[in-house]
C-alpha cells in the first residue's frame, strides 16, 4: 500500500509539474516546475528499483541542464511576447509533429496486445538479469565498460566534437581587444622577454 501511494503521488505530481512548465506564463516558472517533475520522476524510478537512473536524473539534468536553463533564462533579456507572437503560423506543422508523435505511441502501446510473445522475451530478459549480490550501478558498469564500451567511447567522442563545433561557430572576434597567441608565447625567448638596463648608481631607471 505504501508503494502505491508513494506511486501515485509521484506520478500525479509529475503530470502536473509537466503541465505547468507548457503552460506557465513566466519562463523561470516554467524552469522550476521542470526540476519538480525531474525529481518526482527520479522518485519513480526509486520505486522501480532503478536507483542509478534516479541519481543520473537528479545529477545530470536537475544538477546541470535545469539549472543551467534557470540561469540562461535569468541572465538573458529574451523578450518572450516577441518570441510568442509567431506561435499561430507554427501551429500546424506542432499539430502535425505531435499527431505523429501519438500514433507512434498508440502503435508501441498497441503491439503488447497484438503480440502478447513480446512479454515472453521480456520475461526472458528479466531472466538473464545478473545474480542478487550485484547492484544496478554494478551491472550497468560491467555492461557498458565491456560489451558496449567502443560504443560508448563514440557517443563521448562525438559529445566532444558537437561541444567543439559549437564553441568555434558562436565564436566572434571583436576588435580592439588583446587576444592570447599560443605561438608566439612558446617562441620566446630570454633575448626577447627580459631586457636588461644598466642602472647608475644613485640614479634612478
Amino acid at each position: 500500500m505504501a508503494a502505491a501511494a508513494f506511486f501515485y503521488l509521484f506520478a500525479g505530481i509529475c503530470i502536473a509539474s509537466a503541465f505547468m512548465v507548457v503552460a506557465g506564463r513566466n519562463p523561470v516558472t516554467s524552469v522550476l516546475f521542470l526540476i519538480l517533475a525531474f525529481v518526482n520522476a527520479a522518485g519513480l524510478f526509486i520505486l522501480l528499483g532503478a536507483e542509478f537512473l534516479a541519481m543520473m536524473l537528479i545529477v545530470v539534468y536537475v544538477g546541470a541542464v535545469a539549472v543551467l536553463f534557470l540561469f540562461v533564462v535569468m541572465m538573458i533579456d529574451v523578450d518572450f511576447a516577441e518570441l510568442k507572437a509567431g506561435f499561430l503560423q507554427y501551429l500546424p506543422v506542432g499539430a502535425l509533429v505531435g499527431i505523429v508523435f501519438l500514433i507512434e505511441l498508440v502503435l508501441v502501446i498497441g503491439t503488447l496486445f497484438v503480440d502478447p510473445s513480446l512479454l515472453h522475451v521480456a520475461a526472458s530478459a528479466v531472466a538473464d538479469a545478473p545474480a542478487a549480490g550485484v547492484t544496478n550501478t554494478q551491472a550497468i558498469g560491467q555492461v557498458l565498460y565491456t560489451q558496449y564500451l567502443f560504443a560508448f567511447q563514440a557517443a563521448g567522442f562525438v559529445l566532444l566534437v558537437s561541444m567543439v563545433g559549437a564553441i568555434v561557430l558562436t565564436l566572434r572576434h571583436k576588435e580592439n581587444i588583446k587576444r592570447q597567441d599560443i605561438g608566439d608565447q612558446v617562441a620566446r625567448s630570454h633575448k626577447t622577454s627580459v631586457e636588461l638596463k644598466k642602472v647608475p648608481s644613485r640614479q634612478g631607471v
